[in-house]
């Protein structure tokens, strides 16, 4: 069984991710072979990042602060990650970076994926998540689901219109058939 923490990257009032998460989660939940659970950053009151050593130095999992430590144990279950990125000034959330910023041997050697939202369709945001990734030793797969303008997919009381996201279905699956084939082949590698 394949293990994939869903990270909402988003803590904002009215985020768009919470209603993109629904939709997320029932793709996933028609794959046997996946369990999955929600990590969403609002519920982690994660200190923002200022400890004097990298979290690359610490060992077992011995971080200073309580909830890194427990975010640690959650990231480390993990044989991949599907990321809700928002697009924010041309970049990625705060909240998110302070995330990836916090730990660090947790997320090593693992395929992370995107769905991302935005005026580009969080492509900018991807891109340098993707950097991301890779310093820290992650496997970002190549696709990724890109909403365009998620704005003019709700209606007049913010709900989401029926069938908004029927068109970026086919790419979900292709995201998620890419993280189950990387998530296999590196959890093979990392028991080696």
């Amino acid at each position: 069984m394949l293990n994939i923490k869903v990270i909402v990257g988003s803590t904002r009032q009215g985020r768009f991710s919470e209603k993109v998460l629904p939709w997320v989660t029932a793709e996933l939940d028609k794959n046997e072979d996946i369990s999955y659970e929600v990590l969403d950053l609002r519920d982690w009151d994660l200190p923002f990042y200022n400890e004097p050593m990298s979290p690359a130095t610490v060992k077992n999992g011995d971080y200073p602060n309580e909830v890194v430590r427990k975010l640690a144990v959650k990231i480390n279950e993990a044989d991949t990650f599907l990321v809700i990125a928002p697009e924010y000034n041309h970049g990625y959330s705060a909240v998110l970076k302070n995330a990836f910023d916090s730990v660090y041997s947790e997320w090593n050697r693992k395929a992370i994926g995107f769905v991302s939202y935005g005026s580009v369709g969080g492509g900018r945001a991807v891109e340098q998540l993707r950097q991301v990734a890779v310093e820290l030793q992650m496997a970002p797969i190549r696709n990724a689901v890109h909403i365009q303008s998620p704005w003019n997919l709700l209606d007049d009381s913010g709900h989401l219109k029926e069938g908004a996201l029927d068109s970026y279905t086919h790419s979900l699956g292709s995201v998620i058939d890419q993280l189950r084939w990387w998530g296999i082949a590196l959890k093979e590698a990392r028991n080696k």
